[in-house]
């Protein structure tokens, strides 16, 4: 059988139909599925190996990038959620999806935390104050991600007016470099002024990841730009889905 995934969506979330047809590709049998259905019925999160929480402007970004969507996940499903992690399972957020992981705790440190009034990471406003669209490159610093290779360079388009990484203070920064955990960061361009040009980070044990550029958009060569000039040898995008896809498959 093939292992199964899950695109949580909500009312704004406007990548999932994208990211399910990402996971297809890379071999996942995917679903779309509305967070209340989930809260209705948390119990049906055992049937998948992986969650991805996908780009778009869930609940319009009131108060915040994700923090509905967030907060949505503190108090109604943090105890399966949680089990979802025990469980060695994979979580993906892209964009609004990272800011969710971020607002939720899963991100840094693994566990979505209801407890804690301030996070030690979180995204705010691009340093330009403007909401940005373009392609950018990128490069993998770590080995510890089971979604990236280290050593790896590629190219992914960003869209996003809040995608700025910034940490508590220098203790929390120093804390995931030690541990890897800068999954990916902007290579001499970084669109929104993000701290040591962070683009993704990974929890402690590699298996959540969340990052702002957007890997669904780029699964076909010719989603790239200059596919007309020079036809791109493979979509990296499709890449990050595929180094899931291999990863669920072998445990």
């Amino acid at each position: 059988m093939k292992p199964k995934a899950i695109v949580l969506r909500a009312a704004g979330t406007n990548c999932d139909r994208e990211s399910q047809y990402a996971l297809e590709l890379a071999g996942f049998d995917a679903e779309r599925i509305h967070i209340f259905r989930v809260m209705e019925n948390p119990a049906i999160l055992a049937d998948y190996q992986l969650l991805m929480i996908p780009g778009g402007f869930s609940y319009g970004d009131d108060v915040s990038a994700g923090k509905i969507l967030a907060n949505q996940i503190i108090h109604h499903l943090a105890e399966p959620i949680n089990r979802f992690v025990e469980k060695g399972k994979l979580i993906l957020g892209v964009c609004n999806g990272f800011q969710v992981l971020l607002k939720s705790g899963l991100l840094p440190w693994g566990e979505v935390d209801i407890t804690a009034a301030n996070r030690d990471a979180t995204l705010a406003w691009n340093d330009s104050g403007r909401f940005v669209d373009r392609w950018v490159p990128l490069r993998v610093d770590s080995d510890k991600c089971v979604f990236v290779k280290k050593g790896e360079r590629f190219t992914l388009p960003v869209a996003h007016g809040e995608g700025s990484f910034t940490i508590r203070d220098d203790d929390v920064l120093e804390k995931i470099r030690a541990n890897g955990q800068v999954a990916i960061r902007y290579d001499g361009d970084n669109p929104n002024g993000s701290v040591d040009d962070i683009a993704g980070i990974c929890d402690p044990t590699g298996r959540i990841f969340g990052l702002m550029p957007h890997p669904e958009r780029f699964v076909h060569p010719t989603h790239h730009p200059t596919w007309t000039r020079s036809m791109p040898k493979k979509a990296d995008g499709l890449e990050i889905f595929k180094n899931a896809f291999n990863y669920v498959r072998e445990i």
